[in-house]
Order: C-alpha cells, then structure tokens, then sequence
C-alpha cells in the first residue's frame, strides 16, 4: 500500500529526530504529514487533601500547552524547508493518564512515526505510547532511535523475518521503502527451530514477484539472543532500516523474558518498522 499519509509525535525536548525522519519519509513517499504534539498537565497527587490551587494549575496547562506548541513550531520549519504538505495537531493529555487522544489521531493514517525514549531527555510516558501505538491502532509504526541525524534514504534494509504474521504485517507496510532500496536482507536468527522448506524461501519468492529482489542470511548461534544477532547485523552490515514485528507474544511475557522487541527499542541505531 502507498504511504500518503503520516502521522508524526513530535518531541518535546532536543533536535527532534523522529521529526525529521517523517518529514523526509514524507518527501520521498509524497504524503501528507501531520505533525501531532501532546501537551502534557502533571497528574494531581491522590493523597493531597487540600485541592490544588487553581492558579498553580493553569500555570501547568499553560507551561504544557507552550511546551506543545515549541515543539510544532521546530516541525513546521522541517516541513517548510522540505516543501511537502503537513498540518500540525495538539493533543492535551494527563499526565499517567488515558492515551486515547493519540490512538484516535493514530488509526486513520498509514504510518506512525515516533521517536525512541532518550534516557538522558526523556519524553513523557514515551515507552507506553510506543507499545499503545502498536497494539491499539492496527496501524505500522516507525521508531526513530534519539542518536539519528534525521535523514533517511534508506538503501540497505533489513527484514527480520521469523514467519509470523507481526512480520508479514510489517513487510506489507515497509513496500514502498523494500521497494526503493538497492539492497534487501532477509535474516532469519536459528534458534533451533524447525521451518517449512527452505528458510526464506517463502518471502524471497513473495518480494520477487514485486520485483524485489532479496538475499537470505541465516544467523545460527543459538548461544547469542535474537536482539543482540539482529543488532550485530545491523551494525556490521551497515543496516539503514529494520523491518520486524512488534511484540510476538503477549505483552507481560515479553516484560518477564524480556523479548527481542523491548531489546531492539531499547537499543536500536537505526529506523525500525514494526507492526503487531
């Protein structure tokens, strides 16, 4: 499917790297591009008796709403100097609280765009809108990791492919880049599992018949973890962009045993696209 319209989260603090990424993905792709920034009011402790004087809350919902508008005010001059058409969107949100106004922005657009939480700047409630955007809006996201020079003009991509139909999900939304770029790798890490034919076989024939054409890498060391073999690839191989999905198994699981998606978000260098 043709990407014509993006959703971008803009950053509240630093260079906004995940704005510069959706507004070039944006030119390359010719869509629109929405510019969504979340103003954020702190949550009123419970355990205060005494009601919060009203100054000092409009004082805070003043101070997020600036903060909001700082923000688009940096993304607007991305998307001027790109030339491309965008919007800009404010969502004003509790701090701790619902996420519904950025799920309801989120589900009528063909890709989100969303930086990676900076531990050193972090954004507000960042890790939980990122797993909200992935399993409540059915729709691709990109996350930006915080080291990013912004451009993006990916030629080597990466599939991680495992069969699942995360994966396949990803795959179908990444089309466009897959489609774009002069290299692509499918890598399978073998963890001792059985496949169904040739491994790769089966999505290097599904690409072809796009005219994209694949090289299969099969990682076999079953003493390394899936997130670190994919990193490693993408660190040697010089990877621009990771196609994976998002969050195989349930979401508590992926917590405990601590899941190749919540390694590779939080140590990713490059865009990954994932889908659940």
């Amino acid at each position: 499917m043709a990407i014509k319209d993006i959703i971008i989260v803009t950053d509240l603090n630093g260079e906004q790297p995940a704005s510069k990424v959706g507004v070039a993905l944006a030119a390359r792709e010719g869509a629109h591009a929405t510019g969504l920034a979340l103003a954020f009011e702190p949550i009123v402790p419970g355990f205060i008796a005494a009601p919060m004087p009203a100054d000092f809350l409009q004082m805070a919902h003043d101070q997020a709403v600036a903060a909001a508008k700082k923000s688009l005010a940096k993304y607007e001059e991305y998307v001027k100097l790109a030339g491309i058409s965008g919007e800009t969107r404010t969502e004003e949100m509790v701090t701790g609280g619902s996420l519904d106004p950025v799920l309801r922005q989120a589900r009528l657009t063909d890709m989100v765009v969303v930086g990676q939480d900076n531990p050193d700047d972090p954004e507000p409630m960042r890790e939980l809108i990122i797993e909200a955007l992935l399993f409540d809006t059915g729709v691709p996201v990109m996350v930006v990791p915080y080291i990013s020079k912004g451009d993006f003009d990916p030629q080597h991509v990466m599939i991680a492919w495992d069969g699942s139909a995360t994966c396949a999900r990803a795959v179908h939304a990444a089309m466009p880049m897959l489609e774009k770029a002069k290299d692509v790798t499918v890598v399978i890490v073998d963890k001792g599992q059985e496949f169904a034919g040739e491994p790769g076989a089966d999505i290097a024939t599904y690409l072809a018949r796009h005219d994209i054409e694949v090289n299969v890498q099969i990682i076999s060391n079953p003493q390394v973890a899936v997130s670190d073999a994919l990193l490693n690839y993408v660190s040697e191989q010089n990877v621009e962009l990771v196609v994976m999905g998002g969050y195989g198994t349930s979401r508590f699981r992926e917590y405990i045993l601590g899941g190749a998606t919540r390694d590779i978000l939080g140590s990713m260098t490059v865009p990954v696209i994932m889908a659940h």
